[in-house]
């Protein structure tokens, strides 16, 4: 077991990569858990947990809502949960943003912690302190910022996912290979379908090496004044396809991640070598790289315009100098939306 400890402003977190669901006791205070999670994981692990209060929610993008929310703590209060109360979300990135959001203003916050089951929360959407939910479509409109005590990545639970849900876990390890780590890029080019294949050494260190370029950017911008920034590589057009479309988050990323590289050569930031190389890996990971025609250009734009990551008439975007390096400029508009139509043309 590797363990990574985060210091934030609204707190410290403990990540513990390749700890065991079985131990997860040994993390929980002595006062009564309360677990939050969705129907397929509660299937999978419930012996794990006996006799523990459990709140079911369920699963898909459509229920990372306020209305979920506010059912967790309809249930909270039949419960009859105080103070002294700790919560677990158990499950992905939406069992564990949900939880995160209702457990920080759940009685103005109870001390919550995590296991992430999916290959996408144990790299990304359980480790930084980002909780929320969606609104009216758009993406985690509605949320705080507030660190997990703990997030159990528990490696061996990657076994029971669907082989889509695994793919798409890999776009955020790209991410962060492409933003902050050449090593692990080159890495990940060389051994893909090893990890492809759930190799348990290659996973541990991709999840690993994922944790610690995001870690490391968390802890100098908590609440995403400026460096935290780097972390949306990709995330402007994923966030929009999201709410035009059905694709899955995993997939929006590679595309948007696609989408940004071309950006990054177009303003002679980045060779065309490094965005091909970047083009491929992901088409070996299994992920799409191109966005399908019949997806409404003019819907694409307008959610663009809608992200809450604007700022006037631009909008902030991680850019590559090269496949490690990232850097932030702000872009206008009218050049987003001109690289829209001209990827439509030729995509």
């Amino acid at each position: 077991m590797k363990i990574i400890n985060i210091q934030g402003q609204s707190g410290n977190s403990q990540i513990l990569i390749n700890e065991s669901l079985e131990n997860l006791t040994k993390y929980v205070p002595p006062r009564r858990p309360v677990i939050v999670t969705d129907h397929n994981v509660n299937r999978c692990y419930r012996s794990y947990f006996p006799g523990w209060d459990i709140i079911e929610i369920g699963t898909g993008e459509e229920i990372k809502t306020l209305k979920t929310v506010e059912g967790i703590y309809q249930q909270l209060v039949d419960l009859e949960i105080d103070r002294s109360c700790f919560i677990v979300g158990i499950g992905g990135g939406i069992v564990c943003d949900i939880t995160g959001f209702a457990a920080s203003t759940y009685m103005r916050g109870l001390p919550f912690g995590f296991v992430s089951s999916t290959l996408l929360s144990q790299v990304d959407a359980s480790v930084g302190g980002k909780n929320g939910v969606n609104f009216h479509g758009y993406k985690n409109m509605v949320g705080v910022f507030n660190q997990p005590c703990f997030v159990i990545c528990d490696t061996e639970m990657l076994k029971t996912l669907p082989r889509n849900e695994l793919i798409c876990g890999f776009a955020e390890v790209v991410k962060h290979a492409a933003i902050g780590n050449r090593e692990l890029f080159t890495f990940l080019e060389q051994r893909y379908t090893d990890a492809l294949n759930l190799d348990q050494p290659v996973m541990e260190r991709l999840v690993y090496d994922s944790i610690l370029v995001k870690s490391s950017i968390v802890e100098q911008d908590e609440r995403e004044k400026g460096e935290r920034r780097k972390l949306n590589f990709g995330h402007t057009l994923a966030h929009a396809l999201e709410k035009t479309t059905d694709i899955s988050h995993g997939e929006a990323v590679s595309i948007g991640m696609v989408f940004a590289a071309n950006l990054s050569v177009l303003r002679h930031l980045l060779s065309k070598e490094e965005a091909n190389r970047l083009r491929l890996l992901l088409k070996q990971l299994q992920l799409p790289t191109e966005i399908e025609t019949n997806i409404s250009k003019e819907k694409v734009k307008d959610a663009i315009r809608k992200d809450k990551k604007r700022e006037g008439q631009g909008i902030h975007l991680a850019l590559l100098k090269a496949i490690g390096e990232v850097i932030v400029e702000e872009i206008p508009l009218e050049e987003l939306e001109a690289l829209i139509d001209d990827m439509y043309m030729h995509w």
